[in-house]
């Protein structure tokens, strides 16, 4: 899936980068990030079959690299995505319902791999994200975007419902919020979608903010810690007493690993780790 090629740094040295292109999907592999860059321009990158399954055998095979640590998704345009292609929608209404629910489970499929990912995941929007694009904006757990960006889940006024962004959107914003997001079809700036508590952060300069948060990222934190912390977020039981043995168990297992061994032993001996 990916082919290598040797790039010259700055200081003469070579690094390899590993690179794949797809038909609406880049991607590229270097220094421990993933850049993953739809590029259906035409379209604003409206989800179609094809686009869907590209980005989710993508996002799956970096879930299983070793030499990933961050994937940063982002567009090759001005939009991030408009969600849905109406289009391939109208064609839908000739499916079966099981043939529906095929299709719907692709994009939960996609939808999952990102939520439920062991990396670190970051999306960058610089313009419109919208229905099903605003949804693959804010479930990564990191979310930057430009000033000028727009977010919304339009999906009523098309007779459409966001049924699969409102199972990770009830739980990043209280109710309230969460209706007048959902039921009022609105398309708000970023700054509300910030205000909000959407997405991560508003950034005039957003290419330099991404990259130094990214190198932050790869020198400061474990992405076996990060990673645990993540399934732990993700599958802590609402019971209290439940929640709080899941903790302990955790705690203790954690106490075990490599990287927590070798973070302490640093930590003891006063000797700055860059992991």
């Amino acid at each position: 899936m990916f082919a290598e090629d040797k790039i010259n740094d700055k200081g003469g040295t070579f690094k390899i980068k590993y690179l794949c292109n797809m038909q609406w999907v880049q991607l590229e592999v270097s220094n421990r990030v993933a850049t993953v860059v739809m590029s259906r321009i035409d379209k604003r990158n409206a989800f179609n079959p094809e686009l869907v399954a590209e980005l989710f055998e993508i996002i799956q095979s970096l879930n299983q690299r070793d030499d990933v640590k961050i994937i940063l998704i982002k567009s090759a345009a001005a939009a991030f995505s408009a969600g849905a292609d109406l289009s391939y929608i109208q064609k839908l209404g000739g499916f079966t319902h099981e043939e529906n629910v095929a299709d719907s489970r692709n994009l939960k499929n996609l939808f999952e791999a990102i939520y439920q990912s062991p990396k670190i995941t970051i999306t960058q929007v610089e313009g419109p994200a919208l229905a099903g694009g605003c949804g693959l904006a804010s479930i990564s757990d990191f979310c930057f975007a430009t000033p000028e960006s727009t977010f919304g889940y339009t999906e009523a006024r098309i007779g459409f419902v966001p049924a699969l962004v409102m199972v990770y959107l009830r739980h990043k914003l209280p109710m309230n919020t969460c209706n007048e997001w959902l039921l009022t079809a609105g398309v708000f700036s970023a700054n509300k979608a910030f205000q909000d508590g959407l997405i991560y952060r508003v950034s005039e300069n957003i290419e330099v903010e991404v990259n130094a948060f990214i190198d932050n990222l790869l020198k400061g934190v474990s992405l076996e810690s990060v990673s645990r912390t993540k399934m732990m977020l993700r599958n802590l039981p609402y019971n209290h007493e439940e929640a709080l043995e899941f903790a302990a168990q955790q705690n203790a297992l954690a106490r075990k690993t490599e990287d927590c061994v070798k973070g302490i032993d640093h930590f003891l001996r006063k000797e700055k780790l860059e992991w």
